[in-house]
């Protein structure tokens, strides 16, 4: 990616009101550079004191404008940060919302993290100092052509060598940051792998061997790092040396000019002033680029992850803009839990159906890879359970994907009432489901916080209810408890009774169960079998299960095999 294209100008797009004062802050600064060179040299020349009072007033302005000119800056880079954040949220949660083709979970940590972190000195220090290297140059050349045009024209000559020397040290930069980045992601991905596998590297006794693997790419990262500041460090010395070589070219000629009476005292101490300042700008331009170096190979990164296709083909709102408000003015429990209800649907969008719904010819694939489901007919009655059996890899979790509109299929269509499901905001349709997985997540905050996670206006009566059908009595003192990442520890059973609890919160018409009690012993499975029976009385239902016991529960029976419907549905007995 190029320092300044169009793809950077999309993404500063949340600052450009910012970027726009930063180039009148620019336009100014260098006024009133030219402007404080001309009244030193007015002082010293005239051996006068009556041009300090102006050029105190000068030296105050041009302070004022360095403090505006950084914190005008960092706000704006705030603002990008904060829009790539939201961003990415909206990407991850409601455009690709079950994490089609995503990137791995440690690669994700680290471009919402350091990735976005890293593009704060590009838009705060790079594109501000890009803007003063862009005014300076042009008023201090054109001011010292009026004064004495044979050193500005040796000042016009040399200038065009440290644009040209920051755009060769600027390309070994650019893949040597790259290679940083890359390495960076590794190191993450690697480290988050280890620690979550670390029960079953000790019992397998690899944790040693997995502690050598991460300082090796540990190593390999500092080997990066030290080689892109080694880079870094020669670019300075490079445009020190020409910034220095090209003052002392000036000075000769101002002296050989004085010496000879061709230019006043006066006008050749402003050239001499003016010189440092004329070079300083694209000095700092090529310091702050190596800055802001890892911020543009994550802007590289971001953009491939911001531009993926939408899983959906009916998102939430017309654009990432659209939806960024709900995100951000959804209310949050102290422990960071989103209790927000869902946005409201967008204007025009039809309410969601009720009724019967119907698979009609539905093919599935993931991005990049073979057919998972094969012209599926079936139809889920009102009211009714209807299990889904089959082998592993049948295609029965993505099935499950389809009927909460987590992806759409790529062929035929998912229908409810006779409308099809890609017509229907997917936040409203949603807002009709309740969801049971396998594996139940509980998030970092209490009890009651995750329960209401199924509706967040439910009262504590409402979650007693809730837990008590779903034979999650152990949970009733328990409410404020912290549970999840530094809290109580759940075993499987009670962490499944506790989503089933949501469920029941969530007291939804469409309810889908996926292998709710595949990883349950037989005494917490039947617990669990009978709340699942409490809690789908009534309720449209799509069971996953591989438990003949379960399945058995259910009104109709369909077999998945190959992604295709193997057997016609048949009555459970």
């Amino acid at each position: 990616m190029k320092p300044v294209d169009a793809a950077l100008l999309r993404a500063s797009r949340p600052a450009r009101r910012h970027l726009a004062v930063t180039f009148a802050l620019a336009a100014v600064s260098a006024v009133v550079i030219v402007a404080q060179a001309a009244l030193l040299a007015a002082a010293i020349a005239q051996r006068s004191l009556a041009p300090l009072a102006a050029l105190a007033a000068v030296v105050l302005m041009r302070a004022l404008c360095d403090g505006a000119f950084e914190a005008v800056g960092q706000r704006g880079a705030a603002r990008v940060m904060s829009d790539l954040r939201g961003r990415l949220a909206f990407q991850f949660l409601v455009a690709r919302p079950d994490g089609l083709d995503t990137p791995r979970t440690g690669e994700l940590a680290t471009l919402a993290v350091q990735g976005v972190d890293a593009v704060e000195p590009y838009f705060a220090r790079f594109l501000p100092q890009l803007a003063l290297s862009t005014f300076v140059p042009v008023v201090v050349l054109a001011w010292l052509f009026s004064l004495a045009w044979v050193p500005a024209l040796v000042l016009a000559a040399t200038l065009p060598l440290i644009p040209l020397f920051m755009v060769l040290v600027g390309l070994a930069t650019q893949a040597r940051t790259a290679s940083r980045l890359e390495t960076l992601t590794l190191l993450s991905t690697h480290f988050l792998d280890v620690v979550r596998g670390l029960p079953t590297l000790r019992a397998h006794a690899r944790d040693g061997a997995q502690g050598e693997v991460l300082a090796r790419v540990g190593d390999a990262y500092r080997r990066e790092t030290m080689g892109t500041l080694r880079i870094a460090f020669l670019s300075a010395l490079v445009l020190e040396a020409l910034a220095m070589l090209g003052t002392a070219l000036v000075a000769g000629v101002v002296g050989v000019a004085l010496a000879g009476g061709h230019l006043g005292l006066q006008a050749g101490l402003t050239v001499l002033l003016l010189a440092p300042e004329l070079y300083a700008p694209l000095r700092a331009v090529g310091a702050q680029f190596h800055a802001s170096a890892d911020g543009l190979a994550a802007l590289t990164r971001l953009r491939e992850a911001l531009d993926a296709p939408p899983a959906l083909a009916a998102p939430v709102a017309s654009s990432p803009t659209a939806a960024a408000p709900p995100l951000a003015a959804a209310a949050a429990s102290p422990a960071g839990l989103p209790l927000a209800p869902a946005p409201p649907a967008p204007a025009g969008s039809p309410p969601a159906p009720t009724g019967a719904i119907a698979l009609r010819g539905v093919d599935f694939a993931y991005p990049g890879g073979p057919a998972v489901l094969h012209g599926v007919d079936l139809s889920l009655a009102a009211g009714r359970t209807t299990a889904i059996v089959g082998p592993s890899g049948s295609g029965k979790s993505t099935l499950a994907k389809l009927v909460l509109r987590l992806a759409d299929p790529t062929g035929g269509r998912v229908e409810c009432g006779g409308v099809d499901l890609r017509a229907v905001d997917p936040a409203a349709w949603r807002a009709r489901c309740a969801y049971v997985p396998q594996r139940s997540r509980l998030y970092a905050g209490t009890i009651a916080e995750n329960l209401r996670l199924g509706r967040a206006d439910a009262s504590d009566e409402d979650l007693r209810a809730a837990l008590a059908a779903a034979g999650a009595a152990f949970a009733l003192p328990l409410l404020d408890e912290p549970v999840g990442d530094g809290g109580r520890a759940l075993s499987a059973g009670e962490a499944q009774r506790i989503a089933i609890a949501r469920a029941f919160v969530r007291d939804a018409p469409l309810l889908v169960l996926d292998e709710p009690t595949a990883h349950l012993d037989d005494a917490s499975a039947r617990v669990v079998e009978a709340s699942l029976e409490r809690l789908r009385a009534g309720r449209t239902t799509l069971l996953i299960a591989h438990r003949p016991e379960l399945a058995a529960t259910a009104d109709t029976i369909v077999e998945l095999r190959d992604g295709a419907v193997a057997a016609p549905e048949r009555i459970a007995a």
